[in-house]
């Protein structure tokens, strides 16, 4: 008998010893790039870090927050611009939990709030602009949003890195402005260009004018110029001479040598 209870008990102390570890010691694991956090009979107890936690007791559970930076997708959003011009905008906005206790505490979805308060910045942003500020200034506009999103981000545990203005979309008529604007616009820069080359080959053909009238000889070399190239070329070249042809001078000014007649 005695030899039995020696056999049993430890049998029986080592499967109370299994029950009472299964019921009262809690293994939690917390990934990288969470925060995990700990509730006791659902009350808050403590935020813990990445790794492997063992709690004794009962009642433990563990919610895990997901830290790493994300991206929302804002789209199809339409507002009135300052000009009563119906757009429709779409935006990304990047951004972060940086206080998992504050996100999942104050605010019963915090990720619906964010878009939310993005919409709401939308516009106020929006409404304030022309639609020609709108197109020209979009690094102005994604700032103005940033400066209204982050604080009533930060309310809520959440860290807004950056906002941009993806899309804007105008009606058919203002597009169809746009673009005649823009052709408009195109045609005259075309226009200006030529009126400019113009204006630089008339100087040209001016000064040019200028040199012929106090030297006549150039004129002169530049049609034997004009006459070697066409001979140049083999073309057949009728000529004939200019008047005012002024006959090339032999050195400095000074006459060739001419001819005496005997008598």
């Amino acid at each position: 008998m005695n030899i039995e209870i020696t056999i049993i008990l430890p049998i029986v102390a080592a499967v109370a010893a299994m029950i009472l570890r299964h019921m009262f010691r809690h293994v939690f694991i917390v990934p990288e790039g969470y925060a995990g956090l700990l509730y006791h009979y659902g009350k808050f107890a403590a935020q813990i870090g990445v790794g492997r936690h063992i709690r004794w007791g009962r009642g433990f559970t563990l919610t895990h927050q997901d830290l790493r930076k994300a991206i929302l997708a804002v789209t199809g959003q339409e507002v009135l611009s300052a000009d009563n011009v119906c757009l429709k905008a779409s935006l990304s906005v990047s951004y972060q939990v940086v206080d998992p206790v504050k996100a999942l505490h104050d605010a019963q979805n915090w990720a619906a709030d964010l878009h939310n308060q993005v919409q709401l910045a939308l516009r106020a942003v929006v409404g304030d602009l022309a639609v020609e500020p709108l197109v020209t200034q979009r690094a102005s506009v994604a700032a103005k949003l940033l400066a209204l999103v982050q604080p009533a981000a930060a309310k809520f545990g959440v860290q807004v890195h950056a906002v941009e203005l993806k899309d804007l979309m105008y009606p058919a008529e203002l597009k169809r402005a746009f673009a005649e604007a823009l052709k408009a616009r195109q045609e005259g820069q075309a226009a200006l260009e030529r009126a400019r080359g113009e204006s630089a080959a008339l100087r040209n053909l001016a000064n040019a004018a200028r040199v012929l009238e106090g030297n006549p000889e150039l004129l002169n070399l530049r049609l034997l110029q004009s006459i070697a190239s066409a001979q140049a070329a083999g073309n057949t070249l009728v000529l004939g001479i200019p008047t005012g042809f002024v006959p090339l001078k032999n050195g400095k000014g000074s006459p060739g040598p001419t001819a005496s007649s005997e008598p």
